[in-house]
């Protein structure tokens, strides 16, 4: 946003003292030794409009370059430091159970829920991996969040098979954000179930957690009797996170929501201000005016 201002707007006031000066003052003498502006008022028997107008442009121009005009530009450079997030989706059998009053399926509520976390995190990457015997990845780290709803929209139980293989599922998310860049790295892992089916012990799956500097939050929705609260609680103290439960899909809802305002985005706004100062131009302007002046008046021997 551009604004032209005068920095010592106080001194245009001056303008009016030659006014002034004009109507009231005598004339002492017809010399004129720049830069006395005293004689600059003088208006000889003999003076012209052309002097007359060379001499007003110069004192006002004088002035105006005195005032300092300036135009001042602002504007804010938003720097945003986004983040790396990896879904993990539990896809078992067990996510076929009723999980609110519309009897929709565990895994339906998840998708839905999921989907409207993506679309709030706007400067984002965001990966997905799908775990049931195996965990595979569904969706590389991508900013492209109208793909990522369409990979989400699309996963199927049973694809990955029946059973629950937690550990292995986090041991393939943190393999997709190890190769990341991001200042932040995020793994957000959701199940119903107890690990059954991993290849990849627990204390091996802590201590790799442990030494990544990336951060976990770990959900275990319907009742505590489905998931182990211990086992998960475990994973996310090793990750530096947090771990929820969720009985319906409002809990599970609001968790997603609290996620979202733990994790948001950093924004580092900074305003910056440039000033262009203009009073070059209305001070050659002045200075042009009273040298022509000097030199018609000298020249017609006023």
């Amino acid at each position: 946003m551009s604004q032209f201002s005068f920095e010592y707007p106080y001194l245009l006031a001056v303008i009016f003292l030659f006014i002034v000066c004009a109507k009231v003052c005598k004339e002492r003498s017809r010399a004129i030794f720049f830069p006395h502006v005293n004689t600059l008022m003088v208006q000889g028997r003999g003076g012209s409009s052309l002097l007359t107008w060379l001499k007003w442009i110069g004192i006002t121009a004088a002035v105006i370059a005195l005032a300092s005009p300036v135009i001042t530009k602002s504007y804010t450079n938003s720097k945003k430091e986004g983040r790396d997030i990896v879904l993990v989706l539990d896809s078992s059998d067990s996510m076929r159970q009723p999980f609110d009053a519309s009897y929709r399926s565990r895994f339906e509520v998840v998708k839905e829920v999921v989907g409207d976390f993506v679309e709030k995190r706007k400067d984002d990457r965001i990966g997905m991996v799908t775990f049931a015997d195996v965990a595979f990845i569904a969706s590389p780290l991508t900013f492209e969040k109208k793909f990522l709803t369409d990979i989400t929209k699309m996963q199927k139980m049973g694809i990955a098979g029946k059973r629950t293989a937690i550990n292995d599922a986090i041991v393939q998310s943190y393999n997709l954000l190890s190769k990341s860049k991001a200042k932040s790295k995020i793994a957000i892992l959701l199940t119903d179930g107890i690990d059954n089916m991993s290849k990849v012990p627990f204390t091996d799956v802590v201590n790799m957690i442990k030494k990544r500097d990336i951060k976990l939050y770990v959900i275990g929705i319907g009742s505590e009797r489905d998931y182990n609260a211990a086992y998960l609680q475990a994973l996310a103290d090793a990750g530096h996170g947090k771990a929820y439960g969720a009985r319906d899909a409002k809990s599970l809802k609001n968790i997603y929501e609290e996620i979202d305002k733990l994790e948001a985005t950093k924004i580092d706004d900074k305003k910056i201000v440039q000033h262009t100062y203009l009073y070059i131009y209305p001070l050659f302007l002045a200075i042009l005016s009273l040298l022509l002046f000097m030199y018609v008046r000298n020249s017609k021997g006023v």
